[in-house]
């Protein structure tokens, strides 16, 4: 995956929703899977980074005998292609759905896959599958975890007599002791954090975007509190901006102009080529009394189109390759790039996730991880990003443009409620 894929996915704490445009506004690179000799099934993929990814899986399409399965390779906009596929009758059977899907739920795009999960539900990463699941039915099936996770240098901080940074205040204050005339102390990104840190600072602060009990979840005092915090890193001058490369590129903290970076897993195994074991990695930090550490995490999903003429056939396959094939599970998440598998058993049986660095994310991820819901909607993402650009860049009061993004996410769940 790469990094304008993972940024699509995990910032601002999930996907961008898809928008219509011309499905054939697209490249048609496909592979036909040779194993089956019963009906033909298409499968689409968004366009992977990763040398071997499209091998993979039309390998894995290839072992398929109960159908012939067509994967087809999509580059540019996966979003608005799909959008657009899903509409007409020429769109794939199986594809790839980016983080929450409940315009295609409501809109009757996808087929209800409870009975093909049900079996294996509790192993998947909860946090993951809840964006997937909508009146109590299961819509997707989650393929690998992405997350995002604190880096630190140890012997920075070690240096600076720093600790590690448990709390939000710590990891203020720390920022501010790391920034020397040579580096800053924490990247969180080019723009200060408004494009990546969606809904993490909410979640460390005990809340969240919206709550089990489906009504807006950061209407609270304590949500102000904590990103007029996020507003003190950037005018204490602690951020690095202007970085070469953005926050998911570890560049930044490998060259040292920065003793702590915001980034994500896959960014891991170049780290540590780089720097050994000369750093580690942490949730973004809990703050206040109902605090808790806080670490976002997302999932490509599979999904089947509702206007498939292989239904059926197309369940089957889903399951067979995202339920049965644990080992294809492992080798897509773990052989091409570096994610968490989204089955629980499988990431604790990953020799490459045991140890170190890469076990304490695991960990993290299993633990604190949050997905963003399924009722946050595109109009709500960007109104609270908007006011985040506002708090963390301009200073502005956080009570008040916290007030009017509840009111629009107020609104748009009475909305989407309704359909």
């Amino acid at each position: 995956m790469t990094g304008i894929d993972r940024r699509r996915l995990l910032a601002a704490g999930g996907g961008v929703a898809a928008a219509a445009a011309l499905a054939t506004a697209c490249g048609s690179n496909t592979g036909r899977g040779g194993g089956g000799s019963g009906p033909g099934i298409s499968q689409w993929y968004h366009q992977y980074g990763e040398p071997g990814v499209e091998r993979a899986v039309k390998r894995y399409a290839a072992a398929y005998d109960k159908a012939s399965v067509s994967v087809q390779w999509r580059p540019g906009d996966y979003d608005r292609q799909t959008a657009a596929a899903l509409l007409t009758d020429a769109g794939p059977d199986v594809f790839e759905v980016n983080g929450p899907l409940l315009d295609q739920i409501q809109g009757g795009q996808v087929v209800d896959l409870t009975a093909e999960v049900e079996p294996v539900k509790d192993d998947f990463n909860q946090a993951v599958l809840a964006p997937k699941i909508w009146q109590g039915k299961i819509w997707g099936i989650p393929q690998v975890i992405d997350m995002q996770l604190l880096y630190y240098r140890k012997s920075l901080l070690k240096d600076a007599g720093v600790e590690p940074p448990q709390t939000l205040d710590e990891l203020v204050d720390a920022a501010k002791k790391l920034t020397t005339k040579k580096a800053k102390g924490l990247f969180l990104g080019n723009d200060g954090g408004v494009g990546v840190l969606g809904g993490t600072p909410l979640f460390a602060a005990g809340l969240s975007l919206i709550g089990e009990d489906g009504k807006v979840g950061f209407d609270d005092p304590a949500a102000a509190r904590t990103l007029g915090k996020i507003r003190q890193l950037y005018a204490d001058k602690s951020l690095l901006l202007g970085a070469p490369t953005d926050w998911s590129d570890p560049a930044a903290f490998i060259q040292g102009l920065t003793a702590m970076q915001w980034s994500g897993l896959w960014a891991l195994p170049q780290i540590k080529k780089a720097l050994g074991d000369d750093f580690g990695v942490l949730p973004f930090p809990k703050d206040g009394a109902g605090g808790k550490p806080s670490v976002p995490v997302g999932a490509y999903g599979s999904a089947v189109s509702a206007r498939s003429k292989r239904k059926a056939e197309a369940k089957a396959y889903a399951k067979w390759l995202w339920v049965d094939r644990t080992e294809y599970q492992q080798d897509f998440a773990l052989s091409y790039g570096f994610h968490i598998p989204a089955r629980i058993s499988l990431a604790k049986k990953a020799k490459e996730l045991r140890e170190g660095a890469a076990a304490d994310a695991v960990r993290f991820a299993t633990d604190h991880g949050y997905a963003e819901p399924l009722l946050w909607t595109t109009a709500d993402r960007t109104a609270y990003q908007d006011a985040l650009s506002r708090i963390i860049k301009d200073g502005a009061n956080p009570e008040s443009e916290l007030k009017t993004v509840v009111r629009k996410a107020n609104a748009e769940l009475e909305r989407v409620k309704k359909k």
